[in-house]
C-alpha cells in the first residue's frame, strides 16, 4: 500500500487537537515577525475585521467557511488559506461539526526579504489546493510548543513565498521604494508603540513626507503607518493580557486613551472583544526538554 506522507502529517494534526470542550485559541511560540495559532470553533467565530499582516493557514477539520472580498468562501481539510494585509473578512464553522486549522500570521516585511525586493504577491484565489504550499505551511506550524529553529523558519518561509508566487498575478511594478525610510519609520513605530506619534514626527525621522512616507511604507509592509503602530499596541496588550493583567491596565501600558478606546481598536483588528479573546486564548504549553 502506498503511504500518503502528507496525509499522515495532516491526521496526525487533527488528532494532536482532538481534546474535547469548548473553543479555543491555542498561542504558539512565536519567531520575529511570525505568529502560530491552533483554533478550534463551533459556529461563528470573528466578525469581520483585518490584520496588518499575511494570515496564511491550512483547514485541519470541519469545514471553514468566510467572507472575503465580497464572497462567501469555504475551505476543507488540506487546503490552504491565504488572507492578504488589510483585507476585511469573518469567519466561522460552516457546518454543525466544528472547525480545527493552523493559521500563521506573517509580516510582509519577511515575504518580501524572500523575494529579493519583488513586489509583494497577490493572489486572486483565497483558497488553494497546493500541497506543496500546504506541506511548507504543516512544518513550520509544527510543534506549536517549542521554539522553532531559525534554520527550519527560514526554510519553510522560502518554500512559502515560492508556492504564493505560483498562484500570484502579475502586477505592474511600482518603481523604486524608498526602503531605508520607510524602514526607520517602522522602528521608530515599534519603538514608540506605546504613545501617539504624529506625521511630522515621522517626517523628521524618515526624512520622506507625510503622502511618500505612508506610499512607500504601505508598499513594502502593505498597511499604513497609523494602522502599523496600532496593530504594536494591540499584540503588546495581548501579550499582557495573556500574562494575566486586567483588561483596564493592559489597555493603559499599551497606550489606548481608555479600555473603550483599546476595545473598538481590538474588535476591528481580531473580530472579537478583548475579553472573549482572553476566555479563548491559552498560551503554548510549556516543552520540557
Amino acid at each position: 500500500m502506498n503511504r500518503d506522507p502528507a496525509g499522515e502529517a495532516l491526521a496526525g494534526l487533527e488528532r494532536s487537537c482532538e481534546r474535547p470542550g469548548r473553543d479555543r485559541i491555542v498561542a504558539g511560540t512565536s519567531a520575529p515577525g511570525i505568529e502560530r495559532i491552533e483554533a478550534h470553533f463551533a459556529g461563528k467565530a470573528f466578525a469581520p475585521h483585518r490584520h496588518d499582516t499575511y494570515a496564511i493557514g491550512v483547514t485541519l477539520s470541519g469545514v471553514q467557511t468566510f467572507r472575503y472580498r465580497g464572497e462567501q468562501r469555504y475551505s476543507r481539510p488540506g487546503q490552504v488559506l491565504v488572507l492578504h494585509p488589510d483585507e476585511l473578512h469573518d469567519g466561522g464553522a460552516a457546518t454543525a461539526a466544528g472547525l480545527r486549522y493552523r493559521m500563521l500570521y506573517l509580516e510582509p516585511s519577511l515575504l518580501r526579504a524572500c523575494l529579493d525586493g519583488s513586489a509583494l504577491p497577490f493572489v486572486p484565489s483565497p483558497v488553494l489546493g497546493d500541497a506543496p504550499l500546504r506541506d511548507a505551511l504543516l512544518d513550520l506550524l509544527d510543534g506549536l510548543d517549542t521554539q522553532p529553529e531559525h534554520l527550519r523558519v527560514d526554510d519553510c518561509l522560502a518554500r512559502i513565498a515560492h508556492g504564493l508566487g505560483r498562484h500570484a498575478e502579475q502586477r505592474p511594478a511600482s518603481g523604486a521604494v524608498a526602503v531605508r525610510q520607510a524602514a526607520l519609520a517602522r522602528d521608530y513605530l515599534e519603538t514608540h508603540a506605546t504613545r501617539c506619534v504624529g506625521s511630522a514626527e515621522l517626517e523628521r525621522v524618515s526624512g520622506l513626507d507625510r503622502y511618500q512616507l505612508s506610499r512607500h511604507f504601505r508598499t513594502l509592509y502593505a498597511t499604513s503607518p497609523h494602522r502599523f503602530h496600532v496593530m504594536r499596541r494591540l499584540q503588546r496588550a495581548r501579550a499582557l493580557m495573556m500574562a494575566g493583567e486586567p483588561l483596564a491596565a493592559a489597555a493603559a501600558a499599551s497606550g489606548f486613551a481608555d479600555q473603550a478606546h483599546f476595545t473598538r481598536h481590538f474588535k476591528k483588528a481580531y473580530g472579537m472583544a478583548p475579553g472573549r479573546w482572553r476566555s479563548l486564548a491559552t498560551p503554548p504549553a510549556q516543552h520540557v526538554a
